[in-house]
């Protein structure tokens, strides 16, 4: 079957992104990004960017299975609560003409909601899976999405991002800080010790660190300043495909084969009620002498 001609990048995004390599501007040359500095990275059929050539896929990059169990289980719309949560305070944080970026992307799924909610808003969303990345690109006809891994420094104009969203993705504080504007926000979501307790025991599933908050405070606190933090608990309800979707969209996925993960489903009983705990915080950039 045909592929169909491919997504370019918009205009908007080449005013967003650096080269990698040199730092200086991006423009569309020949089906890819080229720097003046001629380095050149290649454009995705799907329309994402990558920006890691030569560089592997990191070790803890979805698949393509991970991220097909995580974009049915959001269609399910089981993370509903959290999706209206995040894109109620999207448009109290940044301006509907906004630039957001999306670390860790994922599925682009968060991503889209919050350019929903911002009718002028440029997604922008980094993840190192190039099964996540085509995902991400046609979640949203205002979303893009670059081949980036986060814990290194980002291709991104400092200064350029009016809301950074990281939603269960690794946290970069310094680059965070660095790419938002002075009186942008960053909007974090972390589950808590609750959630999902009903099937650490029967499934194995990997548990949230006790001290994940504190961490995190400690992690972001040379650059950033708490604003407000929004507990967010409530109970689903799971079939054993719910299940076994979201088991495959963990961690847990990296050392729970499929076979078994079906055999622990099936006998654990479905449906089963099912906690959903999160908590999403808001944390303002420090300015110089705060």
């Amino acid at each position: 079957m045909p592929s169909g001609p491919t997504r370019l990048p918009s205009d908007r995004l080449l005013t967003v992104l650096t080269c990698p390599l040199c730092r200086a501007g991006l423009d569309r040359a020949d089906g890819a990004l080229r720097c003046p500095g001629r380095h050149t990275f290649d454009i995705a059929r799907h329309g994402y960017v990558s920006l890691l050539t030569g560089h592997r896929r990191a070790p803890s990059a979805d698949s393509a299975d991970m991220v097909r169990c995580r974009a049915a289980f959001l269609r399910a719309g089981h993370y509903d609560p959290l999706v209206r949560t995040l894109a109620g305070l999207a448009t109290e944080l940044a301006p509907p003409d906004a630039t957001v970026l999306d670390a860790g992307a994922g599925t682009g799924h968060y991503l889209a909601a919050v350019l929903d909610a911002l009718p002028g808003a440029l997604g922008v969303g980094l993840d190192t899976s190039a099964a996540a990345l085509r995902a991400t690109a046609r979640a949203h006809s205002r979303a893009e999405a670059a081949g980036w891994d986060v814990w290194r420094p980002w291709p991104v104009r400092t200064g350029a991002a009016d809301l950074v969203l990281n939603v269960f993705a690794p946290r970069n504080g310094p680059e965070f800080h660095r790419v938002l504007r002075p009186d942008g926000a960053l909007l974090v979501v972390t589950p808590t010790g609750r959630h999902l307790r009903e099937l650490h025991q029967p499934l194995g599933l990997l548990g949230v660190d006790a001290r994940k908050e504190e961490r995190l405070r400690r992690t972001l606190s040379a650059a950033f300043r708490p604003d407000r933090a929004e507990p967010l608990e409530y109970a689903m309800t799971l079939t054993a495909e719910d299940v076994t979707s979201l088991v495959a969209m963990t961690p847990t996925a990296h050392h729970l084969g499929p076979e078994e993960l079906r055999r622990r489903v099936a006998e654990s009983g479905t449906p089963v009620r099912v906690t959903a705990s999160f908590l999403v915080s808001v944390y303002r950039p420090r300015r110089s002498g705060q």
